[in-house]
Protein backbone atom coordinates (compact mmCIF):
# COMPACT_ATOMS: atom_id res chain seq x y z
CA UNK A 1 0.00 0.00 0.00
CA UNK A 2 1.60 3.26 -1.18
CA UNK A 3 -0.39 5.70 0.93
CA UNK A 4 -2.23 4.41 4.01
CA UNK A 5 -5.17 6.32 5.42
CA UNK A 6 -5.30 7.50 9.03
CA UNK A 7 -8.61 8.13 10.77
CA UNK A 8 -8.46 10.68 13.58
CA UNK A 9 -11.53 10.46 15.79
CA UNK A 10 -12.44 13.75 17.40
CA UNK A 11 -15.03 14.57 20.05
CA UNK A 12 -16.00 17.61 22.14
CA UNK A 13 -12.79 18.76 23.84
CA UNK A 14 -10.32 17.14 21.44
CA UNK A 15 -7.73 19.79 20.64
CA UNK A 16 -4.67 18.09 19.12
CA UNK A 17 -6.27 16.48 16.08
CA UNK A 18 -5.05 19.09 13.58
CA UNK A 19 -1.44 18.70 14.70
CA UNK A 20 -1.74 14.91 14.65
CA UNK A 21 -3.25 14.96 11.17
CA UNK A 22 -0.43 17.20 9.98
CA UNK A 23 2.17 14.80 11.43
CA UNK A 24 0.60 11.87 9.56
CA UNK A 25 0.42 13.90 6.35
CA UNK A 26 4.08 14.89 6.67
CA UNK A 27 4.83 11.18 7.00
CA UNK A 28 3.03 10.29 3.77
CA UNK A 29 -0.44 9.27 4.95
CA UNK A 30 -3.87 10.58 4.08
CA UNK A 31 -5.37 11.87 7.33
CA UNK A 32 -9.10 12.41 7.89
CA UNK A 33 -10.62 13.97 11.03
CA UNK A 34 -14.08 12.55 11.70
CA UNK A 35 -16.36 13.25 14.65
CA UNK A 36 -17.06 10.36 17.01
CA UNK A 37 -20.81 10.71 16.39
CA UNK A 38 -20.31 9.82 12.73
CA UNK A 39 -18.41 6.67 13.72
CA UNK A 40 -21.12 5.72 16.20
CA UNK A 41 -23.71 6.10 13.43
CA UNK A 42 -21.66 4.14 10.92
CA UNK A 43 -18.89 1.98 12.43
CA UNK A 44 -18.09 0.50 9.03
CA UNK A 45 -16.27 3.76 8.24
CA UNK A 46 -13.32 2.08 9.96
CA UNK A 47 -13.03 -0.33 7.04
CA UNK A 48 -11.68 2.46 4.84
CA UNK A 49 -8.63 3.11 7.05
CA UNK A 50 -5.41 1.42 8.13
CA UNK A 51 -4.51 3.62 11.13
CA UNK A 52 -6.84 4.73 13.90
CA UNK A 53 -5.62 7.65 16.03
CA UNK A 54 -7.06 9.15 19.20
CA UNK A 55 -5.53 12.58 19.74
CA UNK A 56 -4.84 14.62 22.84
CA UNK A 57 -7.14 17.09 24.53
CA UNK A 58 -9.93 16.90 27.08
CA UNK A 59 -12.67 14.75 25.56
CA UNK A 60 -16.05 15.75 27.00
CA UNK A 61 -14.15 18.04 29.37
CA UNK A 62 -12.75 15.07 31.33
CA UNK A 63 -15.81 15.72 33.48
CA UNK A 64 -16.01 12.21 34.97
CA UNK A 65 -12.37 11.29 34.52
CA UNK A 66 -9.97 11.62 31.61
CA UNK A 67 -11.13 9.59 28.62
CA UNK A 68 -13.89 7.76 30.46
CA UNK A 69 -16.87 8.97 28.42
CA UNK A 70 -15.31 8.15 25.05
CA UNK A 71 -13.99 4.91 26.52
CA UNK A 72 -17.50 3.95 27.62
CA UNK A 73 -18.93 4.79 24.19
CA UNK A 74 -16.30 2.54 22.63
CA UNK A 75 -17.05 -0.30 25.05
CA UNK A 76 -20.81 -0.21 24.49
CA UNK A 77 -21.04 0.66 20.79
CA UNK A 78 -17.76 0.22 18.92
CA UNK A 79 -15.81 -2.66 20.43
CA UNK A 80 -16.73 -5.19 17.75
CA UNK A 81 -15.73 -2.81 14.97
CA UNK A 82 -12.49 -1.68 16.63
CA UNK A 83 -11.46 -5.21 17.60
CA UNK A 84 -12.04 -6.30 14.00
CA UNK A 85 -9.94 -3.32 12.87
CA UNK A 86 -7.11 -4.56 15.06
CA UNK A 87 -7.57 -8.20 14.05
CA UNK A 88 -7.15 -7.13 10.43
CA UNK A 89 -3.55 -6.18 11.20
CA UNK A 90 -4.11 -2.43 11.44
CA UNK A 91 -2.62 0.11 13.85
CA UNK A 92 -4.15 2.07 16.74
CA UNK A 93 -2.48 5.06 18.39
CA UNK A 94 -3.59 6.99 21.47
CA UNK A 95 -1.79 10.19 22.49
CA UNK A 96 -2.35 11.69 25.97
CA UNK A 97 -6.17 11.80 26.21
CA UNK A 98 -6.15 9.10 23.52
CA UNK A 99 -3.97 6.95 25.79
CA UNK A 100 -6.46 7.52 28.59
CA UNK A 101 -9.28 6.43 26.27
CA UNK A 102 -7.42 3.25 25.24
CA UNK A 103 -6.88 2.37 28.90
CA UNK A 104 -10.57 2.94 29.69
CA UNK A 105 -11.72 0.74 26.80
CA UNK A 106 -9.55 -2.23 27.72
CA UNK A 107 -8.31 -2.31 24.13
CA UNK A 108 -4.71 -1.62 25.08
CA UNK A 109 -4.47 -3.84 28.18
CA UNK A 110 -7.27 -6.34 28.56
CA UNK A 111 -9.38 -6.62 31.70
CA UNK A 112 -8.91 -9.73 33.82
CA UNK A 113 -11.44 -12.55 34.10
CA UNK A 114 -13.31 -10.59 36.76
CA UNK A 115 -13.66 -7.58 34.49
CA UNK A 116 -11.14 -5.55 36.45
CA UNK A 117 -8.76 -3.28 34.51
CA UNK A 118 -5.07 -4.15 34.29
CA UNK A 119 -4.05 -0.54 34.77
CA UNK A 120 -5.18 3.05 35.02
CA UNK A 121 -3.84 6.56 34.49
CA UNK A 122 -4.26 8.35 37.80
CA UNK A 123 -3.82 11.94 38.90
CA UNK A 124 -0.25 13.20 38.82
CA UNK A 125 1.56 12.73 42.13
CA UNK A 126 1.98 16.50 42.40
CA UNK A 127 -1.82 16.92 42.08
CA UNK A 128 -1.22 19.56 39.43
CA UNK A 129 -1.37 19.82 35.65
CA UNK A 130 2.12 19.38 34.21
CA UNK A 131 3.21 21.13 31.01
CA UNK A 132 6.92 20.54 30.34
CA UNK A 133 9.41 18.76 28.09
CA UNK A 134 10.75 15.36 29.11
CA UNK A 135 13.45 12.91 28.07
CA UNK A 136 12.30 9.45 27.04
CA UNK A 137 13.88 6.13 26.21
CA UNK A 138 12.47 3.05 24.51
CA UNK A 139 12.86 -0.59 25.43
CA UNK A 140 12.28 -3.77 23.49
CA UNK A 141 11.40 -4.16 19.84
CA UNK A 142 7.72 -5.06 20.05
CA UNK A 143 6.07 -1.66 19.45
CA UNK A 144 5.59 -0.90 15.74
CA UNK A 145 5.48 2.85 16.36
CA UNK A 146 8.87 2.92 18.11
CA UNK A 147 10.90 0.99 15.53
CA UNK A 148 14.51 2.28 15.34
CA UNK A 149 13.84 4.91 18.01
CA UNK A 150 16.12 4.82 21.05
CA UNK A 151 15.27 8.12 22.72
CA UNK A 152 13.08 11.16 22.32
CA UNK A 153 12.61 14.62 23.79
CA UNK A 154 8.90 15.51 23.81
CA UNK A 155 6.44 17.73 25.66
CA UNK A 156 3.82 16.49 28.11
CA UNK A 157 0.64 18.32 29.10
CA UNK A 158 -1.65 16.41 31.44
CA UNK A 159 -3.09 16.14 34.93
CA UNK A 160 -3.98 12.41 34.85
CA UNK A 161 -0.94 10.65 33.47
CA UNK A 162 0.39 8.50 36.30
CA UNK A 163 0.51 4.93 34.98
CA UNK A 164 -0.45 2.42 37.65
CA UNK A 165 -0.86 -1.31 37.19
CA UNK A 166 -3.26 -3.47 39.17
CA UNK A 167 -0.38 -5.10 41.09
CA UNK A 168 3.33 -5.85 40.92
CA UNK A 169 2.70 -9.16 39.15
CA UNK A 170 0.91 -7.30 36.35
CA UNK A 171 3.78 -4.82 36.09
CA UNK A 172 6.32 -7.63 35.93
CA UNK A 173 4.35 -9.43 33.22
CA UNK A 174 4.01 -6.26 31.13
CA UNK A 175 7.71 -5.53 31.48
CA UNK A 176 8.70 -9.09 30.59
CA UNK A 177 6.46 -8.89 27.54
CA UNK A 178 8.17 -5.67 26.34
CA UNK A 179 4.89 -3.78 26.69
CA UNK A 180 6.29 -1.05 28.96
CA UNK A 181 8.04 0.23 25.88
CA UNK A 182 8.50 3.96 26.64
CA UNK A 183 9.80 5.42 29.90
CA UNK A 184 10.85 8.76 31.33
CA UNK A 185 14.58 9.31 31.90
CA UNK A 186 16.63 11.98 33.63
CA UNK A 187 18.62 12.85 30.50
CA UNK A 188 19.23 11.79 26.91
CA UNK A 189 21.75 9.20 28.09
CA UNK A 190 18.92 7.20 29.62
CA UNK A 191 19.84 7.81 33.24
CA UNK A 192 17.70 5.51 35.41
CA UNK A 193 17.81 7.67 38.53
CA UNK A 194 14.55 9.45 37.75
CA UNK A 195 12.48 11.67 39.99
CA UNK A 196 10.13 14.64 39.58
CA UNK A 197 10.09 16.56 37.26
CA UNK A 198 11.90 14.12 34.93
CA UNK A 199 9.04 11.76 35.66
CA UNK A 200 6.32 14.44 35.61
CA UNK A 201 3.50 12.36 37.08
CA UNK A 202 5.04 9.70 39.34
CA UNK A 203 4.21 6.80 37.00
CA UNK A 204 5.21 3.35 38.23
CA UNK A 205 8.54 2.28 36.73
CA UNK A 206 8.55 5.69 35.02
CA UNK A 207 6.18 4.43 32.32
CA UNK A 208 5.35 6.99 29.62
CA UNK A 209 3.90 4.65 27.00
CA UNK A 210 2.55 1.11 26.69
CA UNK A 211 1.81 -1.21 23.77
CA UNK A 212 -0.44 -4.24 23.55
CA UNK A 213 0.79 -7.80 23.08
CA UNK A 214 0.95 -7.41 19.30
CA UNK A 215 2.82 -4.08 19.34
CA UNK A 216 0.16 -2.59 17.05
CA UNK A 217 -1.79 -0.68 19.71
CA UNK A 218 0.25 2.04 21.39
CA UNK A 219 -0.65 4.65 23.96
CA UNK A 220 1.64 7.35 25.33
CA UNK A 221 1.32 10.45 27.48
CA UNK A 222 3.92 12.68 25.70
CA UNK A 223 2.94 14.50 22.51
CA UNK A 224 5.03 13.43 19.48
CA UNK A 225 2.87 15.58 17.16
CA UNK A 226 4.16 18.69 18.93
CA UNK A 227 7.76 18.09 17.88
CA UNK A 228 8.03 17.16 14.24
CA UNK A 229 10.11 20.15 13.14
CA UNK A 230 13.24 21.64 14.71
CA UNK A 231 11.43 24.95 15.24
CA UNK A 232 9.06 23.20 17.66
CA UNK A 233 11.92 22.67 20.11
CA UNK A 234 11.66 25.15 23.02
CA UNK A 235 15.28 26.28 22.52
CA UNK A 236 15.62 26.05 18.76
CA UNK A 237 16.67 29.73 18.51
CA UNK A 238 19.68 28.79 20.64
CA UNK A 239 20.71 26.14 18.15
CA UNK A 240 19.12 23.16 19.90
CA UNK A 241 16.73 20.67 18.38
CA UNK A 242 16.76 17.99 15.71
CA UNK A 243 15.61 18.15 12.10
CA UNK A 244 13.17 16.57 11.75
CA UNK A 245 11.84 16.72 15.30
CA UNK A 246 11.99 13.63 17.48
CA UNK A 247 8.26 12.92 17.17
CA UNK A 248 8.06 12.57 13.40
CA UNK A 249 9.71 9.14 13.26
CA UNK A 250 6.85 7.66 15.28
CA UNK A 251 4.34 8.66 12.58
CA UNK A 252 6.69 7.59 9.79
CA UNK A 253 6.94 4.15 11.36
CA UNK A 254 3.16 3.83 11.27
CA UNK A 255 3.04 4.80 7.61
CA UNK A 256 6.01 2.63 6.61
CA UNK A 257 4.40 -0.36 8.30
CA UNK A 258 1.97 -0.48 5.36
CA UNK A 259 4.49 0.38 2.64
Amino acid sequence: MAQPKALLIRSPGTNCDLETAYAFEQSGAVADRIHLNRILEKPEILNDYQILALSGGFSYGDDISAGRIVGSLFRHHLMDAVEQFHDDGKLILGICNGFQILIKTGLLLADDERGLPASTLAWNDCQMFQDRWVNLKTSGSKCVFLKDIDQMYLPVAHAEGRFMARDEATLDALEAGQQLCLTYTADRDGEDSVSFPDNPNGAQRHVAGVCDETGRIFGLMPHPERYIDRTHHPRWTRGEGNSPGDGLKLFQNAVEYFA
